[in-house]
């Protein structure tokens, strides 16, 4: 990383302003590993022992929480994350084969990233964009009713 001031471990020396920000606070797993994912763009098992061992918590309960909440990512993202809306309006009109569709295109399951690194898959709840149900975001870019042709024509342009 350039000129690093910390012998090339920046991340490390990062890592831990990150958790003496939070020394001897109670309660702060959460930001921590928050804050830990957007310095390195996901949780890998490294940091995970690095916060657990700060903290003197087991590694069980650090990657349990960051294993339960689905904005915790153990595996590096791809350069674009695409979130496909499952939630009631979606599923109704036709979210199922839009998830499908993305799936087929990119040749990945929900939750893996493929094998260029250039996409990430990730089913969500909701997108808050009920109205134009079905929904998928592609990275900040909202797109709305979809059919399973249309997602072939955006995929297409990233």
């Amino acid at each position: 990383m350039g000129n690093c001031c910390c012998g090339g471990n920046c991340q490390d020396a990062r890592l831990k302003e990150i958790l003496e920000q939070y020394k001897g606070m109670d309660g702060v797993l959460i930001p921590v590993l928050q804050k830990a994912q957007e310095l390195q763009g996901y949780l890998p098992e490294k940091t995970l022992r690095t916060i657990a061992d700060y903290f003197d918590m087991p590694y069980s309960e650090v990657y349990g929480v960051a294993t339960f909440y689905a904005q915790f990512r153990l595996i590096p993202s791809g350069q674009n994350v695409i979130k496909v809306c499952t939630g009631t309006a979606c599923h109704v009109r036709g979210g199922q084969k839009i998830l499908d569709r993305v799936c087929s295109e990119l040749n990945i399951k929900p939750g893996e990233t493929s094998a260029d690194g250039k996409f990430s898959l990730e089913p969500v709840a909701c997108l808050g964009a009920c109205g134009l149900a079905p929904v998928m975001m592609i990275n900040d870019s909202t797109f709305g009713r979809l059919t399973p042709a249309k997602v072939s024509e955006i995929l297409a342009k990233y």
